[in-house]
């Protein structure tokens, strides 16, 4: 009896919690977790993927139409050579022919007097996205670099020759215009700071020459570094990108523009998991600048930077990645009118916090020029702030390079001392050794010899590097710098101020 009427009991709280949800709105398949659901658990997720294919359709549809492949042709024509001339021989030698073949038009490689070469016949393709209606499509500058034809397809097929071709190679991008095509379906360009790893992306391109082809992935990477974009900081994605990909869009799932696909990482030269886009934001800026100006003009402050992080940031107190130091200062530039130093950390530009060289490079290189900036640094501990006008950077800016003697060591040993601390030898530097090691015009002790396994070593030190400071006392003589490490501690490390081939850095010296 009491089972039947536990039974029962049940029964009537069901039919009450039944009735309560019903009049709650709430579908009866809910109770019981999902069991009742049409198709069950599964159904549910059916439709959540459903709603994600929906997104991927959508934004797919949408950007197809911009999408465009882009063909080039490049015709043989004779180039001053770079290598040692190939001689051989004349296969008109006589004949009546062969005085035709003695001069700088020769078909053949390697005859004529003069050293030239015939570049071959060369055909490429890639991908490109139509960012006005009028006509404007923009692409990668390694797609269109050194072509004599550009031909561009839309997605209708029709095709057309590209005109007006500017590029931007520090970037790798480009901007063309074609003619004659009417209105045109054009891409709309999103917000690359909005994304965050982990959110899906699309890529849409034409692969080994397949129109319209789209691939899925995530964000799995922003702010990357790579070798040949000096001026870019990629994003990278898992989606597939593969030869043909590059100039291509990267899609958000709303159908915005956030990247321009551009690279691989590959050992076989297709898709192995990681690929590259150029984030819309500089897209856009450079964009801007190509179709305005046929150029682009970089704003610059003429500082050499280096990344604050482990003993250095330690060294000068700041948290990792809470501002870039200052290596050195160029002269006759905005930063040495403006007042900075070495050793400055720079912790903000024009408002905005810098964390890294390139969050600093990219924020001073789109300011508009001739513009008066607010700098906040730290200098010795203290915040200062200072004042600066940047100016265009000129064409001609690169590092400075080191020299060696013939021997590729620091021509000099005058009043050598050796630190067996750090494991290095210094000596002076002198008006005759300054000259042959390219550092007229600068004061340090050079370094003349380096113990293989020493910290100076591990460091990456070599003989005939520049030492500047040492802690935050400049070093003119090997007097000063045994001064200078008396009150220094390699349990505390020791903080250098180093010019090297590509320039000065800082570099920290610490007994693990």
């Amino acid at each position: 009896m009491k089972q039947v009427v536990m039974q029962n009991r049940r029964k009537l709280l069901t039919a009450v919690a039944l009735f309560a949800l019903a009049a709650a709105g709430l579908p009866l398949w809910q109770v019981h977790g999902t069991a009742k659901e049409p198709g069950g658990t599964h159904g549910a997720a059916r439709q959540n993927a459903n709603q994600l294919s929906e997104a991927f359709r959508a934004a797919a549809e949408e950007a197809v139409p911009t999408v465009v492949t882009i063909e080039t042709r490049s015709t043989p024509h004779q180039v001053p050579g770079n290598g040692p001339r190939m001689h051989r021989e004349n296969p008109f030698k006589g004949t009546p022919f062969e005085d035709f073949f003695k001069n700088d038009d020769s078909p053949f490689p390697g005859f004529g007097d003069g050293h030239t070469q015939r570049t071959p016949h060369r055909e490429g393709m890639g991908s490109g996205v139509i960012i006005d209606k009028s006509g404007i499509v923009l692409t990668n500058n390694h797609v269109v670099n050194g072509a004599d034809e550009v031909i561009v397809r839309l997605s209708d097929g029709r095709e057309f020759k590209a005109a007006d071709i500017k590029t931007d190679p520090e970037t790798d991008l480009a901007v063309l215009r074609i003619s004659g095509a009417g209105t045109l379906p054009a891409a709309r360009l999103g917000n690359s700071d909005d994304l965050r790893l982990g959110d899906w992306v699309i890529a849409v391109g034409n692969p080994f020459g397949l129109d319209s082809t789209v691939s899925a992935g995530i964000i799995s990477g922003t702010g990357r570094d790579l070798k040949f974009g000096k001026r870019t900081r990629f994003l990278q994605t898992d989606a597939a990108i593969n030869p043909g990909n590059s100039g291509g869009p990267l899609l958000n799932l709303d159908g915005e523009v956030i990247g321009i696909n551009t690279a691989i990482a590959s050992n076989s030269g297709g898709y192995q998991g990681i690929g590259f886009a150029i984030p819309s934001n500089l897209t856009k800026w450079v964009m801007s600048q190509l179709i305005e100006r046929g150029v682009v003009q970089r704003a610059f402050l003429g500082v050499g930077i280096a990344e604050v992080s482990g003993p250095l940031a330690d060294q000068v107190g700041v948290g990792r990645h809470d501002g870039v130091i200052v290596a050195e200062v160029h002269p006759n530039t905005p930063a040495a009118e403006a007042g900075f130093e070495e050793g400055d950390v720079i912790t903000e530009f024009a408002g905005k916090a810098v964390r890294t060289p390139g969050d600093l490079q990219e924020k001073v290189e789109r300011t508009p020029i001739d513009t008066r900036q607010d700098v906040k640094i730290l200098r010795d501990g203290k915040p200062i702030h200072l004042h600066v006008v940047v100016k265009p950077l000129p064409d001609n800016e690169t590092a400075k390079r080191g020299a060696y003697n013939e021997r590729g060591h620091a021509a000099t040993d005058e009043g050598a001392h050796k630190s067996h601390e750090l494991g290095i030898e210094v000596g002076e530097l002198t008006a005759n050794n300054a000259g042959q090691l390219g550092f007229k015009d600068l004061k340090g002790v050079v370094i003349t010899g380096v113990d293989d396994d020493g910290l100076a070593a591990e460091a990456g030190l070599r003989e005939g590097m520049l030492i500047m400071k040492v802690g935050k006392t400049r070093v003119e003589t090997v007097a000063d710098f045994k001064k200078a490490m008396d009150e220094e501690s390699v349990e505390r490390g020791v903080l250098l101020l180093v010019r090297t081939e590509q320039g000065n850095r800082f570099v920290v010296l610490q007994k693990r």
